[in-house]
């Protein structure tokens, strides 16, 4: 038997590719890490045989937009505003980051997304100061053996808002070191903080360098308040709108905002759970539809919410579903749902890797591709009988369901198990460097009052501009 081919045998197969469409008790073989062929009673000798008889088997999801650094603070804020949030993390904790704390994170969150079925993960990588900073992020993002976009975005000094400091220039050694090929694993994108986040004049200094790099671009537009000062028509006004643009949230932006990002062949990432939970604005799902963008989906912050695409999938579905049918509360009763279950779990798969970039290698099940790859199985209490895959991946699928995880044609995790053998001691790792964030936190003015345990409520942080 030889590692390099892997036969996934009697499955249902949800491929999100519209041309091979979905199959019931089929067959996926991948070779060399790229998916071969799908179809009924294939047959490869000397393979790695999965039997996946009652499970669903489907490309791995992909998070446009996640800021993997905090995981060691997860759920810290989960009964707080956007507001406390900036002042208990950004004003706060971020400032006591090490290296080694920010390459944990990275690896600790990294990992806990593998073991949900998310194979692919932008890293929104807003807290590294300094060079050391970078390099452990980045580091800490290849350890954990998943498809990855590191987006650099600066640090604690660079989130003083509304920010005067330009980004670093140290992102160009970050590039030369590090990404020096667009066909490896993890690649590179930039985090930008655009006219929300900083003065003009640091703005197109930031963008200058984005010139320099030549990199995707990913910024927070329309989030709560700051969305409202129309930051999308100051890019479109600037000469900053283009199609390797991705707008995150788009919650607060006015609606003819969304033409432009359409016009522009933009992206749009959407973070359905923390919109709600923080106040950041209704998710912009159906108005993203609205001007034909297909929206990706985030989990964004795991400092208040959680970190698998089955929540992010059901708070997506179900908050756009109660915005449509209050819209007909008086017009009469709709005669069919606006977005279906298939749509979101493209949102969370297929759309979600043409955000990235990545739709050429990932994304969909499709020979050719990389085997990006999870198993779920559809046999417990609360998916058996599998009436209907997609409608039961979007309502019950949870991570405790994901069986199996191939990364370009790799196991991570098999037989509902993660295959590496530190988890242990990354979690035994994560407590204690938590433990000295929140002792380093009690010697700061504003959050002198931290600590775990969920009581602790931080001042709000109000942006002058």
């Amino acid at each position: 038997m030889t590692a390099e081919r892997i036969l996934i045998t009697n499955a249902t197969v949800l491929t999100m590719d519209p041309a091979v469409g979905q199959l019931e008790n089929a067959d996926v073989l991948i070779e060399d890490g790229r998916i071969v062929e799908i179809g009924h009673g294939l047959r490869a000798a000397d393979c790695d045989t999965l039997d996946a008889t009652g499970a669903i088997v489907m490309p791995g999801f992909v998070d446009t937009h996640r800021h993997l650094w905090q995981s060691l603070i997860r759920h810290i804020g989960s009964d707080w505003t956007h507001g406390q949030y900036l002042t208990g993390v950004h004003l706060g904790l971020s400032g006591d980051f090490r290296p080694e704390d920010t390459q944990l994170g990275n690896l600790l969150g990294g990992v806990e997304a593998l073991d949900s079925g998310i194979t692919t993960l932008l890293d929104w990588s807003h807290n590294i100061d300094t060079p050391e900073h970078g390099d452990a992020a980045v580091e800490g993002l290849r350890a954990t053996g998943m498809r990855s976009v590191f987006a650099h975005g600066g640090g604690a000094t660079m989130w003083q808002l509304p920010s005067e400091v330009p980004h670093s220039r140290d992102v160009l050694r970050i590039q030369a070191e590090h990404f020096s090929s667009d066909d490896q694993l993890n690649t590179m994108a930039f985090a930008l903080r655009g006219p929300q986040f900083s003065v003009p004049a640091v703005a197109h200094e930031d963008w200058k360098l984005i010139q320099e790099l030549g990199t995707r671009v990913t910024v927070h537009n329309g989030d709560g308040e700051w969305g409202k000062r129309r930051p999308v028509a100051w890019m479109h006004a600037n000469g900053m709108l283009n199609d390797k643009v991705t707008h995150v949230h788009c919650s607060s932006l006015a609606p003819d905002e969304f033409q432009m990002i359409a016009d522009s062949g933009g992206s749009i990432s959407v973070s359905a759970d923390v919109e709600a939970q923080m106040g950041l604005g209704w998710p912009a799902t159906g108005r993203a539809l609205d001007v034909g963008v297909r929206p990706s989906l985030s989990v964004d912050v795991c400092v208040s919410n959680g970190g698998d695409m089955f929540n992010v999938m059901k708070a997506t579905i179900s908050i756009q579903r109660a915005l449509d049918n209050a819209a007909e509360e008086h017009a009469g009763e709709q005669d069919r749902v606006r977005l279906s279950c298939q749509d979101v779990l493209e949102f969370a798969t297929i759309d979600g890797a043409r955000t990235l970039g990545l739709d050429h290698v990932t994304g969909s099940l499709t020979p050719g591709k990389d085997a990006d790859v999870i198993v779920v199985r559809a046999d417990s209490l609360g998916m058996a009988p599998l009436n209907n895959p997609t409608g039961a991946l979007v309502y019950s699928g949870h991570p405790g369901l994901v069986e199996a995880v191939l990364v370009r044609g790799r196991f991570v995790k098999r037989d509902g198990v993660m295959l590496r053998t530190d988890v242990a001691d990354i979690q035994r790792r994560a407590d204690e460097a938590r433990d000295r964030l929140f002792e380093a936190a009690l010697k700061r003015e504003s959050t002198a009052d931290a600590r775990i345990g969920g009581s602790w409520i931080p001042g709000i942080h109000k942006v002058n501009r």
